[in-house]
């Protein structure tokens, strides 16, 4: 179905090719995982089976790339679009119209197929991916997981022979992760959809695949079984980690498979009790925001209700739920610079100074008490460099020589040696992520709320983004993440807090929040319970010296 022959990718003033002599055949009805680090040329690989690459993103590519016998150095993406549906990393890039049921509608539009089939399967993509109660919703009225899975499904409706698809959980709760990954593997087995799928949350996904296409990082391309792959590949998930530590073989890549192996290392492990996670944190500090009451209303319709919340200094929160379950609602609110139907905030000044509510500040006085990174970074990101964004961020906040450090100075300890003279968006989102937080924190506020900051950073970019909080959790400062990432939440937080429909309904230490959900708990929870164990690091620091072996 997909032929790359001799394919190498190189832009105008790169150093080296991003693809180098790529060989590689997918077979119809195969769903292959494509993995790598940030970076090494993942969205190219997936961009030149429709054409995008070289045809709109310019570079050059010498070879052949093939789709069902077209080949698209010939056919431009318009004349692939009936055989090859994609879905960025982006929604928002992709929409084109103004309500759900008509992005669903539009594609199929393009490709003329007749109103009474199209009727026919809007309503079943409506079903299949729990979008029916939103068909009439605005799409910039939706959450970001709501968006995804519109995107996703404005794609299957034109029933495309190949599906690739740019990290299409991520911004997925797990249960919605799951029903989208579901979907398209029945696409898969009962139609033989060819599928190229690059995610950075393999446990998510791994299971699923037939193939796995690593990108080491050198333009070459590595393809095998997924458990050849793993054995050795610098990136996986936590259950080939935890399989690597424990000596299995093969390695399991399912939670079912994994318990099955895990029953011996259950044992060992019994007797001894799991090193914390974290840090055990001194004494909890003040606490710096208060929220009491808290309401937020769209139309007549209730997103936050009633939320009373306080945060304290020295703690990191990680704020979970399923889409649409007011999660950004409340950052912004919390935040002053969204709508608040009811309830106060108040955020502590420090220095004996009374208490104030962001809400009633200046946008540059809230931003020095509570500064929010929302979940697309470069909505705050307007300049031509790096460099000048740096500068302004200065300015709004009135740094002075002596006077607390530059944004300068603040990003290159979170993120040295990005170059100031590149334009903000063709950082990689890590570097971006990094840049926006370093433009909030000229400002210091004492609270940071983080709005899904770990979309599309991969194993090695999570952790730094850890090492991030862990300084500015340090400093004194209280930060609060929204995610739906369970590994990262398992890693990062001190506390959990859930929402759903609104409400609160969990709040307590991560350790006894996500073990007593089956849905937020991590990996390695699920594969050793009932034992208290949420990550591989915790297993290998008390794994004995000798090989366990299922």
């Amino acid at each position: 179905m997909i032929t790359f022959d001799q394919v190498t990718v190189a832009y105008d003033g790169a150093a080296e090719p991003v693809l180098r002599e790529v060989n590689l055949e997918v077979e119809e009805g195969e769903l292959c995982l494509v993995v790598g680090h940030t970076g090494v040329g993942k969205s190219t690989l997936l961009g030149a089976v429709n054409g995008l690459v070289p045809h709109f993103t310019g570079g050059t590519l010498y070879g052949t790339v093939t789709v069902d016998g077209r080949s698209t150095a010939d056919h431009p993406p318009r004349e692939l679009a009936d055989v090859v549906g994609v879905v960025g990393q982006d929604p928002l890039d992709g929409f084109v119209t103004d309500t759900v049921e008509e992005e669903l509608a539009y594609a199929m539009e393009q490709l003329a197929i007749s109103p009474a089939v199209m009727r026919k399967r809007v309503e079943e993509t409506l079903d299949l991916l729990g979008l029916a109660d939103l068909r009439h919703r605005a799409l910039y009225e939706l959450s970001g997981g709501q968006q995804q899975r519109v995107a996703i499904g404005s794609v299957l409706t034109a029933h495309p022979r190949v599906l690739v698809l740019d990290e299409p959980t991520s911004a997925l709760d797990p249960t919605a992760a799951e029903e989208v990954l579901a979907a398209v593997t029945r696409l898969v087995h009962d139609l033989g959809v060819t599928v190229l799928l690059a995610e950075h949350r393999l446990e998510r996904v791994v299971q699923y695949a037939d193939r796995v296409i690593h990108l080491p990082g050198d333009g070459r391309v590595v393809s095998g079984a997924p458990a050849d792959i793993f054995t050795t590949s610098s990136i996986a998930p936590p259950i080939v980690e935890l399989g690597r530590a424990a000596r299995w073989s093969p390695l399991p890549l399912s939670v079912r498979d994994a318990r099955r192996a895990a029953a011996p290392l259950r044992t060992a492990l019994a007797a001894t009790p799991p090193p914390p996670v974290r840090p055990v944190p001194e004494e909890a500090g003040a606490a710096l925001l208060t929220a009491r009451g808290v309401t937020v209303a769209y139309r007549g319709v209730a997103a936050v209700r009633e939320v009373d919340l306080d945060l304290r200094g020295g703690e990191i929160t990680a704020l979970m739920g399923r889409n649409g379950s007011g999660k950004s609602s409340l950052l912004w609110a919390l935040q002053g610079s969204g709508p608040r139907k009811s309830g106060t905030v108040r955020v502590d000044r420090g220095q004996a100074e009374s208490s104030r509510d962001p809400k009633s500040l200046s946008a540059a006085e809230a931003r020095q008490l509570v500064g929010l990174v929302p979940q697309t970074p470069t909505d705050l990101l307007y300049l031509e460099s790096v460099e000048q964004e740096l500068d302004q961020a200065d300015t709004e906040s009135a740094v002075r020589e002596g006077h607390g450090p530059s944004a300068r100075a603040i990003l290159d300890r979170l993120a040295p040696g990005i170059d100031g003279a590149a334009h903000p968006r063709d950082l990689s989102e890590g570097q971006k992520l990094a840049l926006v937080l370093a433009i909030q924190l000229t400002a210091a506020p004492r609270v940071l709320l983080l709005d899904e900051p770990t979309r599309g950073l991969d194993y090695r970019a999570k952790n730094q983004l850890i090492a991030m909080v862990d300084e500015l959790a340090a400093e004194g400062r209280s930060v609060v993440i929204s995610t739906h990432d369970v590994e990262f939440a398992a890693r990062a937080a001190d506390r959990v807090v859930v929402m759903a429909e609104g409400d609160i309904v969990a709040d307590g230490p991560t350790t006894e929040v996500i073990v007593a959900s089956p849905v937020f708990a991590p990996q390695v929870a699920k594969i050793l319970s009932p034992l208290p164990y949420l990550t591989v690091n915790q297993v290998a620091a008390v794994l004995p010296a000798e090989e366990v072996d299922a």
